[in-house]
């Protein structure tokens, strides 16, 4: 009776030496290639090399060693098509019964920022995902192995039944699909932005799981979180220095406050985040300075928030934090003295995260598809900003105006946003009616709002939220304009005195 075959050609070597020497105990002989040829020669497993059964040495630098009939017909046949075994008997080609294969590490060489597109090209894996479809294709007689973790439910199938169960190679084969597509998807994803590709006819998008969450927004559904494998920054790499296990609201919000400070690079800046809105943003000469602002914007909604600084967290404003119960703290970095102070909260969350400049796509789940679009990463042209009332906005004003604007920007729609000496005061979020927004943010700033600015993330439709700014005491306001009735707001500010200034650009965000 003719041994088994098992051929082995992995670049994640962990385990392989054993799971060979297994194999070979069990009755296989190894088949092998390369550098994986050599590990398991050196540590005593015998093996064959490819090249032995295709008669073709190896090629190309290696580029060519396993696309051979050789190798891929004793894959490929259908052991139950006698036409099948008859052609391997004619080419004395023999049944390969397992493939043990992982890839090239693409995605590790172009994480490397020395990476050039050599070397790039010179790891996609060619053989290795061809060997890996054919395997998988052909579940039903041949078992494949994509991932190290597999080997040890393989190997006790093998020595209780002599073989892998039916169900156990359909399993291998979903999950061998998804290894090669995944590994191709991270190089369209590369080969994509390289060119400066925005929208192409298909696209398939990697993700990897980083962990599986505990439920999803509500305890009845499940979540987990993935993340793109080619991102440096943000969520992508994030680091949990403690507390309880993140939920999947606590990553919403966490993106959220991210993107808030991405906006006040070179700024201090904190971000207080409540069910993915901003409920309080505040800069400052300092962090602390900066977080008493955010906090003070809105006392009430903080509690059970999510707070992000963008720079080291130092101890003055951690034991300010430590005076509120927060769920999540974002920082690119703690001093170990916060760390001391924070650490005395064993639920509190704290999280590393590396920031940067906002990039890539939006993308939204609908119902039979995906809505793409690239990131609103517009900032206020200041050549484009005009003044259409009477009265210009001072300094001071024209400051908070542009701190509103970024703020405003990360609210749902329709959004306004109320801030006073760098500070949000009032914020109205996820209306269905603008003046319904300047209602909710001049109710939670009361009598803050006098002498503060206004900003809209839309147009007004009427003067009537002028006309309650005026009342509220607000002194500038900023919006895009581009309404029908601009000229009725526009004489609404003028009758009372207030500074208007339209920026041209909107920032809807549903």
């Amino acid at each position: 009776m003719k041994k088994r075959k098992a051929l082995i050609s992995v670049s994640r070597k962990e385990g392989v030496v054993e799971f060979a020497r297994e194999l070979q105990g069990l009755g296989f002989e190894i088949i092998s290639t390369g550098g994986t040829y050599g590990l398991l020669k050196e540590s005593g497993v015998d093996a064959v090399k490819v090249s032995d059964i295709t008669g073709f040495p190896e090629i190309l630098d290696g580029r060519v060693k396993t696309l051979h009939p050789a190798i891929h017909a004793g894959i490929l046949a259908n052991r139950n098509n006698a036409d099948h075994m008859a052609q391997l008997a004619l080419f004395n080609i023999e049944p390969i019964d397992l493939v043990v294969v992982n890839l090239y590490p693409f995605k590790e060489t172009v994480l490397d920022e020395d990476a050039t597109m050599g070397d790039a090209v010179e790891n996609i894996d060619i053989g290795g995902p061809t060997l890996i479809r054919a395997a998988a294709k052909n579940w039903e007689s041949v078992t494949v192995l994509v991932d190290p973790q597999d080997y040890a439910d393989v190997l006790d199938e093998l020595r209780d039944s002599g073989s892998t169960s039916l169900s156990t190679r359909f399993r291998l084969a979903a999950k061998a699909f998804r290894h090669t597509a995944y590994y191709d998807a991270v190089i369209s994803s590369y080969f994509s932005r390289g060119a400066k590709v925005l929208f192409p006819d298909e696209i398939v998008l990697p993700f990897e799981k980083v962990q599986e969450l505990r439920y999803g927004e509500n305890p009845h559904q499940k979540g987990a979180f993935y993340k793109d494998p080619l991102s440096k920054t943000g969520l992508a790499n994030y680091v949990q220095l403690q507390g309880k296990e993140l939920s999947f609201n606590n990553l919403h919000d966490v993106n959220a406050v991210l993107e808030i400070l991405q906006e006040f690079y070179g700024v201090h800046c904190a971000v207080a985040v409540k069910h993915a809105n901003p409920c309080g943003v505040g800069v400052g000469e300092n962090l602390f300075e900066a977080y008493q602002k955010a906090y003070e914007g809105d006392p009430v909604s903080i509690y059970g928030g999510i707070v992000g600084v963008n720079d080291t967290l130092d101890e003055v404003t951690a034991l300010e934090m430590s005076k509120q119960f927060l769920e999540v703290i974002v920082a690119p970095e703690f001093t170990p003295e916060a760390l001391d102070v924070l650490q005395k909260k064993k639920n509190l969350r704290l999280l590393k995260v590396n920031l940067s400049t906002a990039s890539g796509f939006d993308i939204k789940r609908v119902e039979g598809g995906v809505l793409l679009q690239d990131k609103d990463l517009q900032d206020l042209d200041e050549k484009e900003l005009t003044v259409v009332t009477n009265k210009a906005p001072t300094p001071e004003e024209m400051a908070d105006l542009r701190f509103a604007w970024k703020v405003v920007k990360h609210l749902s729609s329709n959004a306004i946003a109320l801030a006073k000496n760098g500070g949000t005061i009032g914020l109205g979020a996820g209306q269905v009616n603008r003046v319904g927004a300047v209602e909710i943010a001049i109710k939670q700033a009361g009598e803050k709002a006098r002498g503060a600015v206004l900003a809209s993330d839309g147009f007004f439709p009427f003067s009537d939220s002028v006309e309650l700014a005026a009342k509220a005491g607000i002194t500038a306001i900023i919006q895009p304009g581009g309404s029908k009735r601009d000229q009725e707001c526009i004489d609404a500010a003028n009758s009372y005195n207030i500074a208007m200034v339209f920026t041209h650009i909107r920032h809807f965000r549903h």
